[in-house]
């Protein structure tokens, strides 16, 4: 969470009167105020956890760039074929994000999660590979990262709704 100096003494503020609370005598309101300093410091977390996305947008866009040049250099290297199909953990770890994060980001730059972005990428690959390739679609699901051939059949007739083979016949 990126909190500006005023933020950030908000949050404290938050936490001193909860600790404030808790260090009186129980009393009939102590549980309430100690529940409303609670949801006053929820709610400016979310708050300031949605600015970040506007605030941030700039270094945002960025974020994008960079993971689109990973993502392009995963399936351009060997890199599927040793570590698997890509992963959003991967990612968000490349790019030095928490998941969680990083798939917010993703869903409010693109519209989509990040985990379908990335089939999207996978399936705009493998349709290049299965149209301009003579390999057979075993072997390109290998270079792809799946360790199963069908689970690639899967997902390719799924996004396409063709089969590798009907693909590659049609087109």
């Amino acid at each position: 969470l990126h909190l500006s100096d005023d933020e950030r003494q908000m949050i404290l503020d938050c936490f001193a009167k909860i600790e404030f609370e808790l260090k009186q005598p129980i009393d009939k309101h102590s549980k309430k105020l100690i529940v409303s300093n609670i949801e006053l410091f929820l709610g400016y977390c979310q708050r300031f956890y949605d600015r970040q996305f506007i605030t941030r947008e700039h270094v945002n866009k960025g974020i994008l760039e960079r993971f689109e040049t990973l993502l392009n250099n995963y399936f351009e290297s060997d890199q599927a074929q040793v570590y698997g199909i890509p992963s959003v953990s991967y990612f968000a770890n490349e790019l030095h994000l928490s998941a969680n994060y990083f798939g917010d980001l993703i869903k409010r730059e693109t519209g989509l999660t990040a985990k379908d972005y990335i089939q999207n990428k996978t399936i705009d690959v493998a349709k290049n590979r299965v149209f301009e390739s003579d390999k057979t679609i075993n072997e390109i699901a290998f270079e792809m990262g799946f360790k199963y051939p069908q689970h690639f059949t899967r997902l390719f007739k799924q996004r396409v709704g063709q089969t590798p083979n009907e693909f590659r016949s049609l087109n």
